[in-house]
């Protein structure tokens, strides 16, 4: 708890500005916070300026709270990088075809990506994974035409003072436009390696159905039935999909333990009866490997030590209160992968055109907020019979805790700045689900939303450690 109050107040010194800190009570989360209260109070420095108006919010979270978000399959483009492929410190590694013309050799690829310095990548890694499909093909296409157009005007033939200047053009522009077509290119090899996963293991199920669950749109009886029909099936997904959704389902049901457990079971049984989805050139299904037998022991072990904490914990804090649809206004419910995959296979690169139809059913364009988000806005927006009631409140001008109702009583400023922390473990589909919130307020046209935790772990990471708690 020291070592994550030092890496805190180290991020409070850099901005210059004194928090207001929010967070539950009795736990890990109120420990940390009053370490760094202390802290901040304590320095010399701080607190000469704590009178400034400008006074961001830090929320720190449990993982506790919220176990399904960094269990359950994503949908954006930055979020399956980190789920499918191997990413770490915006460095992804992953076997790709040694050529377009290969079928069976395959060569490491590596890179890394900044979106600082990748326009693509900045504007489309929070995007729903069809959209950055469909934008690549777009934006190649452009680019490839705007080659050929600079190539075919500097080397034709026109006056001398046309040639010269179109030879100008061409030595000004050409450059950095090739740099952005093999940046593009770059994307293109991911977004294939991306794919090549996601239809094998058939994630599209997997995402739309743990997102009715952990959204609470999908009935009880239907939950059970659709999760068995998906746990059960040796061909949709590997060990890793089934044990993920297999949690989802149990922390999101309201199902007697005994059911639950029912369900874990046929699950087992049916992983070493009928294996799962095969991957790599000599796995056979039907068959689970060493490698494969120790991931489900540690998957049931993970699944264990989530019934043990749904017995102690209040279940009705995991499951689903009825969603909000954030979806934007202007995507449409019914617009699926396939439809991106044809507009992106009908443009220059063809892309993915095969895997096309096994993942045709991912749904865009429905989001819902998920319970760190739903947290945050109600801190932010000061809402009435929410955490904004119940959570410590924590001010560095003030020594002691501060009494909650008296300070609802004052007018408080508008909420523009929001660092938020969670201790356990973070995901990139929680950070990205924060963005939600940048806008979402009247009173603040753009508001900023940091995001941090002890560690990023990638879903099958964070399966593992879940396994080694029980």
């Amino acid at each position: 708890m020291n070592e994550i109050a030092h890496g805190l107040f180290s991020v409070v010194a850099s901005l210059g500005h004194v928090p207001i800190i929010r967070c539950a009570r009795n736990g890990a989360p109120e420990m940390v916070a009053r370490k760094l209260h202390k802290m901040i109070r304590e320095h010399p420095t701080l607190m000469r300026g704590s009178g400034k108006a400008y006074r961001p919010l830090m929320v720190l979270m449990d993982r506790n709270a919220d176990l399904v978000t960094p269990i359950q399959h994503a949908s954006t483009y930055q979020a399956l990088i980190d789920d499918m492929l191997s990413h770490r410190a915006n460095r992804v590694e992953f076997m790709a075809k040694k050529s377009a013309e290969s079928t069976t050799a395959q060569v490491p690829k590596k890179y890394d990506l900044n979106p600082d310095e990748d326009p693509f990548y900045a504007a489309h890694k929070f995007n729903p994974f069809p959209e950055a499909i469909e934008q690549n093909g777009v934006e190649l296409q452009e680019v490839t035409q705007r080659e050929s157009a600079i190539r075919s005007s500097a080397g034709g033939t026109s006056t001398i003072d046309n040639a010269t200047d179109d030879l100008a053009m061409a030595v000004d522009s050409l450059p950095a436009l090739l740099d952005r077509k093999k940046q593009l290119e770059v994307h293109t090899t991911i977004l294939q390696a991306v794919m090549a996963k996601v239809a094998a293991r058939d994630v599209p199920q997997f995402y739309e159905l743990e997102s009715g669950l952990a959204s609470g749109s999908v009935n009880s009886e239907a939950a059970k039935s659709e999760t068995l029909e998906l746990l059960t099936d040796p061909s949709k997904g590997n060990i890793h999909d089934k044990l993920r959704l297999a949690l989802v389902y149990i922390l999101t049901s309201n199902a007697a333990n005994s059911e639950l457990t029912s369900v874990a079971e046929a699950m087992r049984e049916a992983l070493e009866t009928k294996g799962a989805t095969a991957e790599g050139s000599n796995a056979q299904r039907g068959l689970l490997s060493a490698e494969d037998r120790a991931t489900l022991s540690e998957g049931m072990k993970a699944i264990q030590y989530v019934m043990q904490l749904r017995s102690m914990t209040n279940v009705s804090m995991m499951i689903p209160q009825e969603a909000e649809d954030v979806s934007s206004k202007d995507s449409s419910s019914d617009m699926n992968l396939s439809y991106f995959m044809k507009n992106a296979t009908n443009q220059a690169t063809g892309l993915l055109a095969k895997a096309s139809e096994k993942v045709g059913s991912m749904l865009i364009g429905k989001s819902y907020k998920h319970p760190l988000t739903r947290i945050v806005e109600n801190l932010c927006d000061f809402k009435a019979n929410s955490e904004d009631d119940t959570y410590l409140y924590l001010d560095a001008k003030i020594a002691t805790e501060v009494n909650v109702s008296m300070v609802q009583a004052t007018n408080r400023a508008p909420v523009k700045d929001v660092l938020c922390f969670t201790i356990g473990g973070g995901c990139y589909t929680e950070y990205q689900n924060l963005q939600l919130l940048k806008s979402s307020s009247d009173s603040v046209k753009q508001r900023t939303i940091t995001y941090g935790s002890t560690e990023l772990l990638a879903p099958d990471k964070f399966l593992k450690q879940l396994g080694k708690l029980a």
